[in-house]
């Protein structure tokens, strides 16, 4: 039995208060979203009317981060309040059957605060955080309603065989292996004949479930209190969206070459990549309007807050996804997978009619870390259990305050990387250690490197040499800001075991 360094934060360490006209809560999560590929950030070619809507409506946090590089980790952060150096789960690893490291028994979550606090709870979607056999299974962590799947793998496909609703395996019309989420494409067929990609797509697409299931919890619960994380498994590959859907970008893209690899292990071919991208973005986005209209139809709209972030930047190019054609990153270095902000800064947008200008921005730095304490706080809970985050409540009365603590981010996966943001007068600095591992074994060290983000938010002038006393207090805050786990080692941080990799 491994010892978890974390059980310090266990139980139910918290009170909750009479508050009056507790705020509903909407949180959709969107799966390998890059910062760019909105229209509020720039976005120029997918079209985001509603996400857009929620951004005119509402206040954009532009310097906001998701949990960690890659899912399970960054929703684990979302889900504890704990950031990457305390997160019981740090990287993607596998535990068996597909199934991710799950969340222990005990541990404080959002739903499970919320839940204390009078609100019914649901989640629909992907949650990546353990199995219904485990102690992540998300009925135990504070769920009243599940209606999604757990394993990562099976999100890979759009057209699964099977979908959990509550404790119940319910089939979908999908055959009884589904549509694979990997396969090659047929041998000796014509990449551009539409009836060799038919075999690739489904007759139950898994998001028709989510949606009308996230409507119907809304329709039940709108006299009371209620938390709905709608986690769709939306753009995340493999390349795969109803035909009705893609109707939106047929012929648009001149060169839309088709995807159709040989090896079997691929994510699924597909005949318009990028028509088809583009369209599984905008039917996100079509999600996220059948949620505000379904909140105005039950009268609770006013005082709902709808959040709309992603769990890490854009997929690299694999799966037929061209992230350089649609500008996914909107210009910020890295992808899926790297600390540098390409990989982590997502594009988020608040909406609270009831309490928050509309049109409005928050520029200064905040994480997935942060909900957790701001929705306790509007729930009337007073915590008792540390955590790493900061209220954003006063950001949503207009307070624009610099973070009063750094934000630190650690990955071992991709190399082993490390990161730490920090507000000062100069500006929102950030320390970043990317390829830990490789460097590690070629020098014996690792390497710092320094950016000032308000001058240069695409890193590409390393200010480590010219500020050698900056440097050493961020590292000495990365140093503090980590609790070692001895099944998510970080390299030249601690102790590696022979079997280390570059995992990905």
């Amino acid at each position: 039995m491994r010892i978890l360094p974390w059980l310090c934060f266990l139980g139910t360490l918290f009170t909750v208060s009479a508050a009056p006209q507790k705020p509903n809560i909407v949180f959709v999560l969107a799966d390998d979203l890059g910062y760019g590929e909105v229209g509020f950030n720039g976005q120029q070619k997918i079209l985001t009317p509603y996400v857009d809507q929620l951004a005119r409506e509402g206040m954009v946090l532009t310097h906001h981060y998701c949990g960690n590089a890659v899912c399970a980790p960054s929703r684990a952060v979302l889900m504890t309040g704990l950031n990457p150096g305390h997160a019981p789960v740090r990287d993607n690893d596998d535990v068996g059957e597909g199934e991710q490291v799950p969340l222990p028994a005990h541990i404080t979550t959002l739903p499970g605060i919320l839940r204390q606090a009078g609100y019914k709870t649901a989640a629909f979607g992907k949650w990546g955080l353990g199995s219904f056999e485990s102690t992540g299974n998300p009925m135990k962590q504070g769920f009243d309603r599940f209606l999604g799947l757990t394993s990562q793998w099976q999100a890979h496909s759009h057209y699964p065989p099977a979908i959990w609703d509550d404790q119940q395996f319910i089939p979908l019309q999908n055959g009884p292996k589904g549509v694979p989420g990997h396969a090659g494409f047929p041998a000796g067929a014509d990449p551009q004949n539409p009836k060799a990609y038919e075999s690739f797509i489904g007759k139950d697409f898994s998001e028709d479930h989510f949606i009308q299931g996230a409507e119907a919890f809304i329709a039940q619960h709108a006299h009371e209190p209620f938390f709905i994380y709608f986690a769709s498994p939306l753009p995340h590959v493999s390349l795969q969206i109803p035909p009705e859907d893609l109707k939106v970008y047929e012929g648009k893209f001149a060169n839309d070459p088709p995807f159709a690899p040989k090896a079997k292990g691929s994510y699924v071919p597909n005949r318009t990549p990028h028509a088809t991208y583009a369209a599984m973005i905008t039917r996100l986005d079509k999600d996220v309007g059948r949620l505000m209209a379904a909140l105005e139809k039950a009268g609770v709209a006013q005082n709902t807050i709808i959040v709309f972030s992603g769990d890490n930047g854009a997929t690299h190019d694999v799966g037929g996804v061209e992230t350089n054609f649609f500008n996914s990153s909107g210009g910020l270095k890295g992808l899926k997978g790297s600390l540098y902000e390409g990989g982590v800064r997502e594009p988020t947008v608040v909406r609270w009619p009831a309490s928050i200008p509309a049109n409005s921005h928050a520029h200064h730095l905040s994480g997935f870390e942060d909900w957790l304490v701001t929705f306790a706080e509007l729930a009337g809970v007073s915590l008792t259990v540390p955590t790493n985050g900061e209220s954003l409540v006063p950001t949503f009365h207009g307070q624009d305050r610099p973070r009063q603590s750094p934000l630190y981010r650690e990955f071992p996966g991709y190399g082993h990387q490390q990161a730490i943001w920090i507000e000062n007068a100069e500006g929102k600095w950030k320390a970043v250690r990317t390829n830990m591992l490789k460097t590690l074994k070629a020098t014996g060290q690792v390497v710092t490197e320094l950016y000032n983000l308000d001058t240069d938010p695409n890193e590409t002038t390393n200010l480590a040499l010219q500020n050698p006393a900056l440097v050493r207090q961020l590292e000495a805050q990365m140093a503090a800001s980590h609790v070692p786990d001895a099944h998510f080692p970080l390299a030249g941080v601690d102790p590696l075991p022979e079997t280390t990799t570059n995992r990905k």
